[in-house]
């Protein structure tokens, strides 16, 4: 194939992970990764490589225009990157040291569960209660519904916060972005809405 080509198709292909990652807080990673690795043949350390430079462009542009409108919880994104980033550290030093076909497994089996876990019923976010951790940090917020600015409570505030090491681990170790469970972590563990949780997952 030539250069031009691949360049065209590569690019192609980075826009609409990027819009999808811009739309959902995936990261573009779950799309790039795979293309890269089984369609064009680039072996899979280099293709994960390349998307976690991606999922940066992607998560910075998105993230700017979310914290504009008022959908990003900035306390909950700041204290859950804490976890995010030694756990993406982690998982980076396991990548050095994990075979590639390893690597491989967990990559699926990590959007199999991703894709199940999405498809099941949405969490029930009519929280009524604060979570004495969330108040003390008050991580507790509001975002903007088609009804005016809608209050919610944020549920479970370790968990949550171990939930994202493992994210950060997975992250570095595949490099599809930790956003892939960064979003469901807080949807069902947190219980923030799912706009908040997309949105402070670019974050």
């Amino acid at each position: 194939m030539h250069i031009l080509e691949f360049t065209f198709i590569v690019g192609t292909v980075s826009f609409l992970a990027g819009l999808l990652g811009a739309m959902t807080g995936l990261g573009g990673g779950v799309i790039v990764v795979p293309v890269l690795a089984i369609a064009f043949g680039v072996d899979l350390r280099y293709a994960i490589g390349a998307s976690l430079v991606s999922v940066i462009a992607t998560s910075s542009g998105a993230a700017a225009a979310f914290v504009r409108e008022g959908y990003s919880n900035m306390r909950v994104g700041m204290f859950l990157e804490i976890a995010t980033s030694f756990g993406a550290m982690f998982g980076a030093y396991l990548a050095t040291r994990v075979p590639t076909a390893g690597i491989a497994i967990v990559f699926g089996v990590v959007l199999l569960y991703s894709a199940y876990a999405s498809l099941r019923r949405p969490a029930d976010h009519n929280v009524t209660t604060s979570d004495p951790l969330a108040g003390w940090l008050k991580l507790d917020s509001s975002y903007p519904t088609e009804r005016g600015r809608q209050d919610y409570h944020v549920q479970r505030v370790p968990l949550g916060f171990a939930l994202m090491a493992m994210a950060g681990t997975l992250s570095g170790l595949l490099g599809i972005g930790s956003g892939a469970l960064k979003v469901l972590a807080m949807d069902r563990g947190m219980r923030l809405p799912f706009k908040v949780s997309s949105t402070t997952s670019n974050l």
